[in-house]
């Protein structure tokens, strides 16, 4: 028999009962579209994730309380001050440094004309803040260290306090009650998008004194972000501040610091490690899809063979060689295999469009053809014993069956 031959009695197998097929090829269909959309999703989480922190500028270090990776220390250690910050930035201890930005954050309620809105951060820093975050303004202008030395009750906003507070008015002039401060609003930055729990683009930059004296108070402050002179300079800006920061706070172990120092370089590099692990993991999740779909092919055929056993009985009483029955049921295993997962192709490329618990997928090629390769593989693989039994039949053991 020629292959058109065995794809025609396949057809008409197939076709012979149409909704258990169509059923085995829905397994099939889901465990393809999940392979895709699940590894798109881990992709696109990914993506998300370093697109944010390279919006942070590659040369951008922070500097944080609490205890360095690989040490501890039995007592807590002194905070980080403003001082600190000012130490930081002498170009004789560290000239590798471009710029340094103390910041205090809370959150606070905005009030303007009736409107409401609960600030995500409100962050207290100096005008080097906005080149060391990458912190671009579209309307109005950054403040400055005149701001900053006379305490003015300014504030550079993100996007979507803008939009939440002022709605289509143009924010840039107005001003807005924080916390029961009233501040003026000197500009609107860029939208920086992202995901996550916590919105980029909800927050209030203004002069870090205003902020202490209206909201924190003077003491310690919660970071400092550090600008080094290039890219390649974060290591020896890095070593710098650790010098200077273990000379401030009294530390003469390296191993017991009571801060931190980390790198935008180094966020991604572990960032990167996780949402691999975090892809494969839901890869495998979608992997047992497929192998779920293919024990569904191995209970179908075997029915199937149970049924047509009269069947194969004439053929093979007739001459029909082994191989010809093999064939003609591998044929059947994998054609349900190939359209449920050309099927699952599609839904996952179309279900890959949509926004998926606030992730934007984004699609792995080789996933796509993978899960299309391994659907076909498994029609043959888990289809082989039901053809093999099939093939193996005696016929006059077939042709008794009822």
């Amino acid at each position: 028999m020629n292959p058109f031959e065995t794809l025609r009695f396949a057809f008409g197998g197939l076709a012979a009962n149409k909704v258990r097929s169509a059923l085995t090829m829905l397994g099939v269909l889901i465990g393809v579209a999940a392979v895709i959309v699940l590894l798109a999703v881990g992709n696109g989480s990914s993506q998300a994730v370093k697109d944010s922190i390279e919006k942070l500028g590659t040369n951008a270090l922070t500097v944080s309380s609490g205890g360095g990776f690989g040490g501890s220390r039995s007592t807590p250690g002194k905070p980080l001050t403003v001082a600190d910050a000012k130490a930081l930035a002498d170009p004789a201890s560290a000239p590798h440094i471009e710029s340094v930005a103390p910041e205090t954050t809370t959150s606070q309620t905005a009030l303007y004309e009736g409107a409401s809105h609960t600030v995500g951060q409100v962050v207290g820093t100096y005008p080097a803040y906005f080149k060391a975050s990458n912190s671009k303004v579209a309307k109005g202008d950054y403040f400055g260290s005149d701001d900053v030395l006379g305490s003015r009750k300014v504030a550079v906003i993100g996007s979507t306090t803008a939009t939440d507070v002022f709605g289509t008015a143009d924010p840039v002039g107005k001003k807005m009650t924080l916390g029961g401060t009233p501040f003026t609003v000197v500009g609107v930055l860029t939208t920086k998008g992202g995901t996550g729990f916590q919105d980029p683009d909800d927050i209030v930059i203004a002069p870090l004194p205003t902020v202490q004296n209206a909201f924190t108070g003077f003491g310690s402050i919660g970071q400092i972000l550090v600008e080094a002179t290039s890219a390649d300079a974060t290591t020896p800006a890095q070593n710098e501040i650790t010098t200077v920061l273990m000379g401030r706070h009294g530390i003469k172990d390296p191993s017991a610091l009571d801060f931190r120092v980390s790198s935008q370089a180094s966020l991604l590099t572990t960032q990167a490690d996780t949402n691999r692990t975090f892809t494969v993991l839901l890869g495998a999740v979608a992997a047992i899809s497929l192998l779920v779909g293919g024990i569904g092919i191995t209970n179908i055929m075997l029915v199937t063979v149970t049924e047509r056993t009269r069947e194969i009985g004439i053929r093979k009483a007739i001459g029909a060689p082994r191989g010809v029955i093999l064939g003609q049921f591998l044929a059947e295993s994998t054609l349900l295999s190939l359209i449920g997962g050309g099927l699952g192709v599609a839904a996952g490329l179309i279900g890959s469009h949509f926004t998926i618990v606030g992730i934007k997928p984004v699609i792995i090629p080789e996933s796509v053809v993978g899960a299309f390769a391994i659907a076909v593989a498994i029609g043959l693989f888990f289809g082989g014993y039901p053809a093999n039994r099939a093939a193996s039949l005696r016929p006059i053991e077939a042709l008794r069956h009822e």
